[in-house]
């Protein structure tokens, strides 16, 4: 069956509409069954997942950790001091970055996933109950041709697309910068240093980077458009059209910058709260190895580990459904001229 084009909101009672805050906490509030089952699970298998990973690394990457325990007794028998060099395990750290990223980006395409399905189902409900006995009936055969919101695969591709539109930039920039403008001790800087070029170069990261936030404000909705049933381009396509408008765009920065902030904030708190793990984790993991090095860094991730997955717990449930409830407010009326094409570019709904 061909995808159908967005459903038009049946006609309300005339009560103005609640605000946005109070339609996703309404969400949340009659819904919490749900979601807060999906949020444990969710949570659940990342933060095991995680510890898969992060095991898996460590093991990896023994044979660097030995080397800079056999470092440090070297030194410490030549009466020298030792300070170790973090390069190799940058380096891994950087390898297996993308696995982090991938098991984050999965979580939170789940976490969409259900979050959209809740609004989607909330929506229905209100419009039934606004709808009259002789339209309710017709209202509900279009719903049957819509397609099923929350498919969690547009959803993760659109996490993919949308890093690699926004982040390349900056991370290209901020490379290029280091090499021309970095301190290295092996090689005098390309460019000389208080002159207007290198102080261009050496801003550009900035700039660069708060390029890259504009592109991730205006794909702030491409998740909640995957989830309600388009394609990734599609719905890339949708959150660019939607954000760039005048209604758009100051709602999606109104409702992006405080939850930034509450995420970050319940971040910092829950890090801080968790500080105590680091000296437990130190001590078991250097008494079950013998390896300071292994422990020292196992110790400094414990605490960040566990304030990434209750941040998690916490605010992904609100920021989905925030988001999900504003695209949901964002596309109805449609005034892109774009619906045709993204109509086109959607997968085709099963039966």
């Amino acid at each position: 069956m061909p995808p159908q084009p967005d459903r038009p909101v049946p006609p309300t009672s005339g009560s103005p509409q609640p605000s946005l805050v109070t339609a996703t906490f309404t969400v949340l509030r009659r819904r919490r069954g749900a979601l807060a089952g999906a949020t444990v699970r969710v949570v659940g298998l990342s933060g095991l997942a995680g510890l898969l990973v992060t095991t898996a690394i460590f093991a990896l990457a023994w044979p660097v950790f030995t080397r800079m325990r056999n470092q440090r007794i070297w030194y410490q028998q030549v009466e020298d001091p030792y300070l170790h060099d973090q390069s190799d395990l940058v380096l891994v750290a950087l390898g297996t970055l993308p696995l982090f990223l991938l098991l984050l980006g999965t979580g939170g395409a789940a976490l969409q996933a259900v979050c959209s399905r809740a609004v989607a189902a909330e929506s229905a409900e209100s419009a039934e109950s606004a709808e009259s006995a002789a339209t309710a009936s017709t209202a509900r055969k279009n719903r049957s041709a819509d397609p099923v919101p929350g498919r969690l695969r547009p959803v993760l591709a659109v996490y993919a697309l949308r890093g690699l539109i926004v982040w390349p930039l900056p991370v290209l920039v901020a490379f290029v910068a280091d090499r021309l403008t970095g301190y290295h001790l092996d090689t005098p800087e390309p460019l000389e240093r208080g002159s207007w070029p290198h102080t261009l170069v050496e801003a550009s990261p900035a700039v660069a980077l708060f390029v890259a936030v504009l592109l991730r404000l205006a794909l702030s909705l491409a998740p909640a458009a995957a989830a309600s049933g388009l394609g990734p381009r599609a719905a890339v396509r949708r959150s660019w059209s939607l954000t760039w408008t005048r209604a758009g765009a100051p709602r999606v920065l109104a409702l992006a910058l405080p939850l930034a902030a509450l995420t970050a904030g319940v971040f910092r708190l829950v890090v801080q709260v968790a500080l105590p793990l680091r000296p437990l984790v130190r001590s078991l993991v250097e008494q079950a190895t013998g390896n300071f090095f292994a422990a020292y860094y196992a110790g400094v991730l414990a605490p960040v580990i566990v304030g990434v997955l209750v941040t998690a717990a916490v605010t992904l449930p609100v920021t989905c459904t925030a988001f999900a409830v504003l695209h949901d407010r964002l596309r109805v009326p449609r005034t892109t001229p774009r619906s045709a094409q993204d109509t086109a570019d959607s997968p085709p709904a099963t039966s």
